[in-house]
């Protein structure tokens, strides 16, 4: 029998329980999971967005989770280049990619060298978005409320 090794990725900044809830389902599914974690470059450029967390720091974290059994730094935007380093067979992502233009092209992709693409139910009520939005508001909150210096 094959050994079933399943790759996870996300950016697992603001890391939360949507976080821990792919990566246990992803262990589930698989013999030796790998944490893709998305290096501060890529978000950059992909997401277009600031990681609050740096990506050295965001792979200590997902390394010391029990369900990892190891962490692979994304830099380049193509999971078949994650696929050529890592060499897994199933490739976990939250299902609000399926039937999406870039789910559909991930499942091509990844058929044509025998990957499955399992999917599983995306945490709505917490995601890194609505986590940022939050420091966002309690930031804009803290600075309107902050007293003015005297100046002398």
């Amino acid at each position: 029998m094959q050994t079933r090794i399943g790759y996870a990725v996300g950016a697992f900044d603001l890391f939360h329980v949507g976080h821990l809830n792919l990566l246990r389902h992803a262990k589930q599914q698989c013999d030796i999971l790998i944490a893709g974690v998305v290096s501060d470059e890529m978000l950059r450029q992909v997401k277009g967005i600031e990681p609050v967390i740096p990506t050295a720091e965001r792979a200590e974290i997902v390394k010391h989770i029990s369900f990892v059994d190891d962490v692979y730094v994304e830099t380049s935007p193509s999971k078949m280049d994650s696929w050529r380093d890592v060499h897994f067979t199933h490739f976990f992502k939250g299902d609000d990619w399926r039937g999406t233009e870039k789910g559909l092209r991930l499942e091509r992709e990844f058929a044509e060298v025998g990957v499955e693409v399992v999917y599983f139910p995306y945490t709505a009520h917490t995601s890194s978005s609505s986590l940022r939005r939050a420091l966002d508001a309690i930031t804009a909150g803290a600075s309107a409320q902050a007293p003015a210096l005297a100046t002398v």
